[in-house]
């Protein structure tokens, strides 16, 4: 390194000379890009090898000629993928009304379970009672007793559409796992956190929107998306009630030609859109990780 006089006259750094690294540290930082590229090529010949082993064992069984033409049919695959398609609209917003109700009742839920004081203990077993039933309960056997029950009521005013019903039975069963969610996250803040609102002036309401609230979601997001991504796949069991949704399409093909390719498609296109949201919540979930580790959460 050499040295400079500034305008004092004092000594110091050339600033146009730049840091070369040590003979060792390059050699280290050869190694270790060495052992990623070997890494990486090992694994993707054992995922090729991998591959071949399973495809030469699909494709030598003794049945697999009828299963070809019986779940991979080129024919019915394209008469059936646009209607799917047309199908998933409808499985897309009944993601979107019934997410943005299980979020708000859930919520709900979770702060009922979580307020203080005897007067509100009624309220607290009737939450715990909701959530309790709500989570036991088969989602399959709710949407059978709301879809096909509530029509049977013949009450005045009530809507009998399969397409409500379901969103409703939907919204019912995840609005008790997501309160469970919300509940865990409130109830991990640190009381001293509220004890610091309420010493700044804030009454209990205020010290739970402002304080308690916004930290609790926030440490929360990771599992709250996974109960979306969850609940995006089974907005297609709202087809038992008659409902033509992707599920539902490909099951009218099905029914009419017995050939059960149409299922094929509409699993993979439940599957093409479930992994970008379970990769975005892996995404999510790592980058909170970081920066908890980092200090940075609360």
């Amino acid at each position: 390194m050499t040295l400079t006089k500034d305008e004092s006259g004092a000594e110091a750094p050339d600033s146009d000379d730049s840091y070369t690294p040590s003979q060792r540290r390059l050699d280290r930082e050869r190694h270790k890009r060495a052992r990623s590229r070997r890494a990486t090529a090992i694994a993707a010949l054992s995922t090729l090898v991998t591959a071949v082993v399973l495809y030469v064992v699909v494709v030598n069984a003794p049945g697999w000629p009828r299963t070809k033409e019986t779940f991979f049919n080129g024919e019915y695959a394209r008469e059936a993928f646009p209607k799917v398609l047309e199908g998933l609209w409808l499985n897309l917003r009944l993601l979107l009304i019934c997410g943005a109700a299980v979020l708000v009742l859930g919520m709900l839920i979770a702060i009922a379970r979580t307020l203080r004081g005897p007067v509100f203990f009624p309220l607290r077993v009737l939450a715990a009672a909701y959530t309790d039933f709500f989570r036991g309960l088969p989602l399959i056997i709710n949407l059978m007793i709301v879809v096909l029950g509530v029509p049977a009521l013949r009450l005045q005013g009530v809507t009998v559409d399969p397409v409500w019903l379901g969103g409703t039975a939907l919204t019912l069963t995840y609005s008790a796992y997501v309160a469970e969610v919300f509940r865990a996250g409130i109830e991990s803040i640190h009381p001293s956190q509220r004890a610091a609102a309420r010493s700044l002036g804030l009454n209990n309401r205020q010290a739970l929107r402002y304080v308690v609230l916004p930290q609790a979601v926030r440490r929360q997001v990771p599992p709250l998306l996974n109960d979306l991504v969850s609940l995006q796949k089974d907005t297609g069991l709202v087809s038992i009630g008659g409902a033509v949704d992707a599920v539902r399409a490909a099951d009218i093909i099905v029914g009419r030609s017995l050939n059960y390719t149409p299922y094929i498609v509409a699993g993979l296109v439940f599957v093409a859109l479930t992994i970008p949201m379970t990769r975005f919540t892996d995404w999510v979930t790592a980058r909170m990780d970081r920066r908890r580790a980092q200090g940075g959460i609360a």
